[in-house]
């Protein structure tokens, strides 16, 4: 199982304009710990960014899973409640999860989770979407030497 983390990236971006305005923006990397996190996060973001930049935040995410979608470039949280019953009792309880969806817009979002969660023997409800600030998300790269 993944473990995301969110690094929080402050650097100079140049504007449209010319001028250059101090920028924060969030990253999604998959990390065993926070030291692996910001080394990867530094790594990733390196080629992109000219000049001096620096991790000014990394927190651990409640994310358990991501639907990607290579074609979107928008991040969705979609906090689903998953409903089980208690065999003893009879009532119903539910567990929230978060889950990230990589779409174009909010319709997208809620196609594409409805898609990932196919197949699911769990009953669930969808709480909420929201559209998230995430510039990027790096998932583990295991074929690396």
């Amino acid at each position: 199982m993944a473990l995301w983390f969110e690094c929080k990236v402050r650097y100079d971006r140049m504007q449209e304009n010319g001028s250059i305005k101090k920028v924060n923006e969030p990253y999604l990397v998959d990390a065993l710990t926070f030291t692996e996190a910001e080394a990867r996060i530094i790594e990733e973001i390196t080629p992109f960014i000219s000049g001096e930049f620096s991790v000014s935040a990394v927190k651990k995410t409640k994310i358990s899973e991501i639907f990607f979608d290579e074609t979107a470039d928008r991040y969705y949280m979609v906090k689903v409640n998953f409903i089980t019953l208690d065999e003893k009792s009879g009532v119903e309880k539910k567990s929230a999860s978060f889950i990230l969806v990589q779409a174009s817009d909010f319709a997208g979002a809620l196609e594409r989770f409805r898609e990932g969660m196919k197949g699911t023997m769990a009953d669930y409800e969808i709480a909420s979407i929201a559209e998230t600030m995430l510039m990027d998300v790096y998932p583990a790269n295991l074929n690396k030497q």
